[in-house]
């Protein structure tokens, strides 16, 4: 059997690859293949050859044609591929990088480091994606497939948000780790007690903001589950995909996935407020139509947990009115009326290399946040109410969040510096 011309490892017999660092192995011809007998693939047109490769541009491009692995690809083992996120997850990674043209990735304390295995290749990226994309729809026509959203769950490992994309004509995977147990509020830094209250609203509208990757869905999991461990309530989540699974305690909890349980999140909340729900979770208002319904739960009764791809909660409002129709004067006074507050996040390098904290920004719908939306003209602007909304609402700028981090030496004076942009 030999061992591994890279790594030293034993190798398996009759496997093309090593199992330890992925390495292809390349066998010579045996002496009998290189007669060409009535049964050889030399001498026999229809016999069998070796798998077709996708062709591809001088560019690096995949070229029209059918998708095809390679039997010789080491991800078309599940078992392979399946170790491979086991090593990621052990090393701490909070993503998986599968693209073409360089080894495998893990983001790991903020910095993505690779694999010392050989380089990915189209036919890797494929198999892959046959093995985290679970629609058979959709893995039949992979040839077209430009991006697509699933999720995985790796048996004894745990599930991963996956986003499938298509880049310089070939297939990459980005697959977001989701831990089995949803952490508590205060385990991730989210500030207390604001959080914990605005959660236990009875009624309107709580935005966790932030830029992609910076735990939005973290800590609307860890409100959802103080929620399930302590009130008898009718929670809807409309997620694509669904990333955390909360099972019942004492709330009954429906996670409806866009795309295998609804077919869009405007459908789903219409849907859902026929499902008698206490609160409800909007994995992303992305347009009007979501905006206009999730506005109309709030203003029914119902609590309303929601995330925008903003940065802070002066933008926020702003957002929320560039997606309304409309008078604007009427729109922001709708915005008023319901909204609960705004926890805006960003995560930041610790200080001691151990991982990441996070800095959140908060605004609680006090009277005077309601005047200042309504009538911006004839009110202190937001950022001065969080300032001076420390007591007895819990409200802090980031700014705030960042200095207290750096008194506490969490973070560092160049981590603070670029954070405040200064």
């Amino acid at each position: 059997m030999g061992t591994c011309p890279k790594c030293g490892a034993g190798l398996t017999q009759g496997m093309p690859f090593c199992g330890n660092c992925g390495t292809r192995i390349t066998e010579g011809p045996s002496p009998a293949s290189n007669k060409a007998g009535p049964n050889s693939a030399a001498g026999n047109s229809s016999a069998a050859s070796s798998p077709k490769v996708a062709p591809v541009s001088s560019s690096g491009a995949r070229l029209p044609s059918s998708t095809t692995i390679r039997a010789g690809t080491p991800f078309a083992d599940e078992q392979f591929f399946l170790a491979l996120l086991a090593k990621a997850v052990a090393g701490g990674a909070s993503d998986v990088h599968i693209k073409v043209g360089q080894p495998p990735g893990a983001r790991i304390r903020g910095d993505i480091v690779y694999f010392r295995t050989e380089k990915i290749t189209a036919e890797d990226t494929a198999a892959v994606a046959r093995f985290v994309i679970t629609n058979p729809d959709v893995r039949a026509k992979l040839e077209d497939l430009k991006e697509y959203d699933s999720s995985f769950t790796a048996p004894n490992l745990g599930r991963f948000r996956v986003n499938v994309y298509r880049q310089r004509g070939s297939l990459a995977i980005v697959m977001r780790f989701i831990p089995t147990d949803i952490p508590q509020m205060d385990s991730i830094g989210l500030p207390l007690p604001v959080t914990r209250e605005l959660a236990e609203r009875q009624n309107g509208m709580v935005l966790v903001v932030g830029a992609a990757g910076n735990g939005k869905s973290t800590s609307i999991a860890s409100m959802i589950a103080h929620l399930n461990a302590t009130r008898a309530l009718h929670i809807v989540t409309v997620e694509d995909p669904i990333e955390f699974l909360h099972p019942d305690a004492l709330s009954s909890i429906s996670q409806r996935e866009i795309g295998l349980d609804t077919s869009s999140f405007a459908a789903a909340l219409r849907a859902a407020l026929r499902q008698d729900p206490d609160v409800i979770f909007v994995g992303e208002i992305r347009d009007e139509e979501t905006m206009e319904i999730v506005l109309k739960a709030a203003e029914t009764g119902h609590l309303v947990l929601a995330t925008l791809h903003t940065t802070d909660a002066v933008r926020t409002v702003n957002r929320m009115l560039a997606l309304m129709r409309g008078d604007a004067v009427e729109n922001r006074a709708r915005i008023a009326s319901c909204l609960q507050g705004i926890i805006a996040q960003r995560l930041l390098p610790r200080a001691d290399g151990g991982g990441v904290v996070l800095a959140a920004e908060v605004l609680v719908a006090a009277q005077s946040v309601k005047e200042s939306i309504r009538r911006p003209e004839h009110n202190p602007p937001l950022k001065a109410l969080m300032e001076k909304g420390v007591h007895p609402y819990g409200m802090q700028t980031f700014q705030m969040a960042v200095a207290r981090l750096l008194q506490d030496r969490t973070i560092d004076e160049a981590t603070a510096s670029e954070a405040l942009g200064t």
